[in-house]
């Protein structure tokens, strides 16, 4: 694997997990809409008056409506339902592993829309993935630990869906934009669509809390600039396929965070789950090594061939001039 395509990988899934933690970590301190309203605020002031000054530059009404579509799919819907689901009480471990059905729906789709190939490696991968993910949510389901309705299990499923189908609208767009112009268009559509929410629901006001201004700083920085900036770098250049592979991956960088920082110890079930997911995006997305044509030696012709380009060299007529 190339260096740059290494360091996207990890800049992905490190980023990518850091996002569960901060839902956990601001919405015990506010509505989830309250922090992805000030979450996205922030992100579009900042990201936007930077692309203001640095990279001003007139986009093509198709790639803003194209983009705008994007945004309101990969932010809008999946931060939506994954914060949603946090602030009702699911583990951020559950939820970043069910949000990781997301690689088995890209399988069964990248082929006919993308026209990706999907092999029988990754298919089995990617199903092993699916198994590792039932695990976790069976066993936080069984152990009884935990404070949400069964409904709001469905949320994170809902996240997937919409992840997903931004991630096929950027593939397919006609109109394409690179990260430092689609994040902040991104981070604007979303303000709005979340101040909106949060302003009809009656909770844009933030709590006087230095705790809750910690998580809205966290979210934006290691999850909107580094997460979303590192999946679509990663969607460029290794595709939907093994991009999404690589989500498999987060839920057990989560569970570290979540350990390290709430003290959320999961049990050997999760633990079980966890371990399989690794097995199965170790299989859906090692390249297999490429075989190279051996490189035969020319064949050393054989000695009636050398006759008939050389008979003196080959001693068989004779240099002295016949008389």
């Amino acid at each position: 694997m190339p260096l740059s395509t290494a360091v996207t990988s990890v800049g992905l899934v490190v980023m990518w997990s850091s996002g569960f933690i901060g839902a956990e970590f601001g919405t015990r301190e506010a509505t989830a809409d309250t922090l992805l309203m000030w979450r996205f605020v922030a992100a579009a002031a900042v990201l936007g008056g930077a692309w203001a000054l640095l990279r001003r530059r007139r986009l093509p009404l198709r790639a803003v409506a194209e983009q705008t579509a994007i945004g309101v799919l990969s932010q809008g819907g999946y931060l939506g339902g994954v914060v949603w689901a946090v602030g009702l009480g699911v583990p951020s471990g559950t939820t970043a592993l069910i949000a990781a059905l997301q690689p088995l729906a890209a399988g069964a789709l990248a082929g006919r829309l993308l026209g990706e190939t999907v092999s029988p490696r990754q298919w089995a991968g990617l199903a092993i993935g699916l198994g590792g993910v039932a695990l976790v949510v069976q066993g936080d389901l069984s152990a009884g630990t935990a404070s949400a309705p069964a409904w709001a299990y469905g949320l994170p499923f809902a996240a997937m869906a919409a992840l997903l189908a931004a991630s096929f609208l950027e593939r397919k767009a006609r109109a394409p934009l690179g990260p430092m112009d689609a994040v902040p268009l991104h981070c604007l559509v979303s303000a709005a669509l979340f101040t909106g929410v949060a302003l009809a629901g009656g909770h844009a006001a933030p709590p006087p809390s230095g705790t809750f201004w910690t998580a809205v700083a966290w979210t934006f920085l290691l999850s909107t600039v580094g997460g979303y900036g590192f999946y679509w770098l990663s969607l460029r250049r290794s595709g939907v396929t093994r991009t999404s592979a690589l989500i498999y991956l987060t839920p057990p960088t989560t569970l570290v965070w979540a350990y390290a920082m709430f003290g959320d110890a999961p049990g050997w079930t999760a633990l079980a789950g966890m371990a399989v997911c690794v097995v199965g995006v170790t299989a859906a997305t090692a390249r297999r090594p490429v075989r190279r044509p051996v490189r035969r030696s020319a064949r050393r012709p054989d000695r009636s061939a050398r006759l008939a380009e050389d008979p003196v060299r080959e001693g068989t007529v004779s240099r002295v001039p016949a008389e």
